[in-house]
């Protein structure tokens, strides 16, 4: 389960420690630099004010690839171009990874190119979660509440109701449902599944077009079919709210979780 927020932090293993506040990350890649002068942020997610796409690459685990072991998550956020701005680290219980695999609950440490902790995901365990035709049921559904900074909730993702295709329902922190999101009617990985799998965001009264997409997308043969490492790409309007850009980043990792995560087992 996830820990207590007032313990340290566990370090991820296998990256540079030695700049970004003690904060482990990829020593090689490239920097986005971070705007100035944006008012009414929280602090910490001004690289989304100039965005209108995430690219979140989940980092691959040897470990789990030769144990089918389950380990902690990581994933690198980058923009469009290529250039991160966000490392995310999953931190959860070991028994919980073992018996529970991709149902357990997590906490998900977001920090910026400083180190600092700018988003924090958070996901109870539900042991009868996950169906979607009971998803109208609070204790049948999967959450992940978003704070940002920590410690204030800035919204939630919510696993609502449907017949067979997978519908979330993105909320803002007054309780009122600002997006819905709508998956494929059928996710399926393999060899022959190189296609992204999209997962449409609509407005919430779902009067228009959609307005953006969360996308799985091929990560090549040996990735796809030895890991559990996916890709994916997160597209929202430029002129969104930070907050329910941090919100729908969110979305991904519970749509990750759900559908792609359970490659092993």
């Amino acid at each position: 389960m996830a820990a207590n927020r007032n313990q340290i932090l566990p370090t991820p293993s296998g990256f540079d420690t030695t700049q970004f506040g003690g904060q482990s990350q990829p020593a090689q890649n490239q920097w986005m630099a971070m705007p100035s002068n944006v008012p009414g942020c929280p602090p910490g997610l001004e690289y989304l004010s100039q965005l209108d796409q995430l690219l979140v690459h989940q980092q691959v685990e040897l470990f789990e690839a030769l144990t089918s072991v389950e380990t902690k998550n990581k994933y690198a956020i980058k923009n469009g171009a290529g250039q991160q701005c966000y490392y995310a680290y999953e931190e959860s219980d070991l028994c919980m990874r073992i018996c529970c695999k991709s149902n357990r609950g997590f906490m998900m440490h977001i920090v910026d190119n400083a180190g600092q902790e700018v988003i924090r995901l958070n996901r109870p365990f539900k042991c009868c979660a996950g169906c979607c035709w009971c998803a109208n049921s609070d204790g049948c559904a999967f959450t992940i509440d978003v704070e940002a900074p920590v410690g204030t909730v800035i919204g939630q993702i919510r696993q609502s109701q449907s017949f067979w295709k997978p519908h979330y329902d993105i909320i803002d922190d007054m309780g009122k449902t600002i997006f819905k999101i709508k998956g494929p009617c059928c996710v399926c990985q393999g060899i022959c599944c190189s296609c992204e799998f999209p997962f449409d965001i609509y407005p919430g009264d779902y009067t228009q077009a959609p307005v953006g997409k969360i996308a799985k997308q091929w990560s090549g043969f040996a990735k796809e079919m030895f890991t559990n490492a996916t890709n994916f790409s997160v597209q929202f309007p430029v002129d969104l709210s930070v907050k329910m850009k941090a919100v729908l980043l969110g979305a991904t990792f519970l749509i990750d979780f759900m559908f792609f995560e359970h490659q092993n087992e």
